[in-house]
């Protein structure tokens, strides 16, 4: 069974304002990964680390993005999940068709090279010891992840919108889309 975490910790500091919350054509970013998720099979949908967005959360107590993953991760494993979609709450325009090569990759999993996530990585294969201190590219490491090479043109959707600049030129792509998948 696999469910989703989509890291929504983070400070936003680069953006200045909060990434879960803005709106992307109507829709907050966090909605937008959730629908992502939940597209492409992922029961329960977890957001780690804001706790006030409309779904379950799980506590990633400052820890950073490994430390949310293992929480969620947890959380995952009580819920009777074996796979984890890991997604950034930064990348709301990834597309169903983004994270199909990840799904399809047998265990411990894939992420594209260069990135971090999003990540497809079965529970049993995360290193026990990993947390807090840990850097993502160590955990990908460690769990034995396979890095897989992005088409160039989902790079952008992929690599999410850190910075107003970022988020101008994901958004004018976006909209000429529509929210809907390809």
């Amino acid at each position: 069974m696999l469910g989703a975490l989509i890291l929504t910790g983070g400070a936003s500091s680069r953006m200045g304002e909060d990434k879960a919350r803005l709106a992307w054509g109507g829709l907050r970013s966090v909605d937008l990964v959730a629908l992502r998720a939940r597209e492409v099979g992922a029961r329960p949908v977890l957001s780690v680390g804001a706790s006030d967005l409309g779904l379950p959360a799980v506590d990633e107590a400052g820890g950073g993005p490994v430390a949310g993953v293992m929480a969620g991760s947890a959380a995952l494993r009580a819920a009777g999940c074996g796979r984890a979609l890991v997604l950034a709450v930064d990348a709301p325009t990834l597309l169903a068709s983004d994270l199909a090569p990840l799904l399809e990759t047998p265990p411990p999993g894939a992420a594209y090279a260069g990135l971090h996530l999003p990540l497809v990585l079965d529970l049993a294969h995360l290193p026990p010891l990993a947390g807090r201190g840990w850097s993502m590219a160590r955990l990908l490491t460690e769990a034995g992840v396979r890095l897989l090479e992005a088409a160039a043109d989902a790079i952008p959707r992929l690599r999410g919108a850190n910075t107003p600049a970022e988020r101008e030129a994901l958004l004018a792509a976006f909209l000429a889309r529509g929210p809907a998948e390809e």
